[in-house]
């Protein structure tokens, strides 16, 4: 990137560093949890109450930020939604629809900071409370080299149980960052993190350069105080605009017409969908998974 964000980055040598994004508000301008709630309804997945719920929300995070409440009690309502939806026909819904809903809504911004991390060497880690299965294919998009999500429990019949294994939120996330410095060796007095939400404080504390990205009203007093820097994102573009040259991996199609109405009678939001197959191997250990 040529610009005032180009200089955020510096090329450093050995030890390792990484750049640290959240998801939500910081590389793209919505809530991943619930962008696709509206094509679920249409596909008669969800209720015309639940859309008005999830737009309400919705509403909420763009005007504010939630905070902690507001979060909890969007998981328990979640979790309870998805109980029982089999993973592999949510699956096929996610990838059918990741690129006409995530692509549109990924900042330039913050795709030409992920740029220019790389080029100085560093890698690139998402760190969402999202599920691991939309957080992962949204990572392989925009090139990162390792995810940090939430992840549910999936039963021996293969549908989610409504439990959730690990949740990556509040101080979840610095955690599951110093577990991923010491493995990779990154030192993280030389690393960056970027947050919109003073849910992420733990984070932006645990590595030396935090960015505050489009701060809810929290954490931009917290920025102001630490004299922290503040970046303001709000060019949505999608990347084939953005890179003339850039190629989309072509959408895998549904395995049979039949399976489209299987897909949704059974999938829910996209916070608990499933990995795509052969794209994303899920991690044996540790809450991290490499792209």
């Amino acid at each position: 990137m040529v610009g005032a964000y180009a200089r955020l980055v510096e090329n450093h040598s050995l030890p390792r560093t990484a750049a640290f994004f959240d998801l939500d508000k910081t590389v793209i301008a919505k809530s991943s949890t619930l962008t696709f709630s509206k094509s679920f309804y249409q596909g008669g997945l969800i209720s015309r109450g639940a859309v008005l719920r999830t737009a309400y929300t919705q509403f909420v995070f763009l005007a504010g930020g939630a905070d902690h409440d507001q979060m909890e009690r969007m998981r328990e309502y979640l979790s309870a939604l998805c109980k029982g939806w089999n993973v592999q026909q949510v699956r096929e819904i996610v990838a059918e629809t990741l690129h006409d809903l995530i692509d549109p809504i990924i900042y330039d911004e913050a795709a030409s900071l992920i740029e220019e991390h790389h080029t100085a060497g560093r890698d690139v880690v998402i760190v969402s409370t999202s599920g691991a299965e939309v957080v992962e294919p949204i990572g392989e998009l925009l090139g990162a080299d390792r995810v940090v999500a939430t992840r549910m429990v999936v039963g021996d019949d293969g549908c989610f149980t409504g439990e959730i294994e690990y949740y990556a939120y509040g101080p979840t996330k610095a955690e599951a960052i110093r577990e991923l410095a010491e493995s990779e060796g990154y030192d993280l007095s030389r690393c960056y993190a970027y947050s919109d939400s003073a849910t992420d404080i733990p984070m932006l504390e645990s590595v030396g350069h935090p960015y505050a990205v489009n701060p809810d009203r929290a954490l931009r007093r917290e920025a102001l105080a630490r004299e922290w820097p503040i970046l303001v994102f709000n060019r949505p573009v999608r990347l084939k605009q953005r890179l003339p040259a850039f190629s989309m991996p072509p959408r895998p199609a549904l395995v049979a017409a039949a399976a489209v109405g299987a897909a949704a009678a059974t999938a829910g939001l996209v916070w608990y969908v499933s990995r795509r197959p052969g794209r994303l191997p899920r991690p044996r250990r540790g809450v991290f998974a490499r792209i």
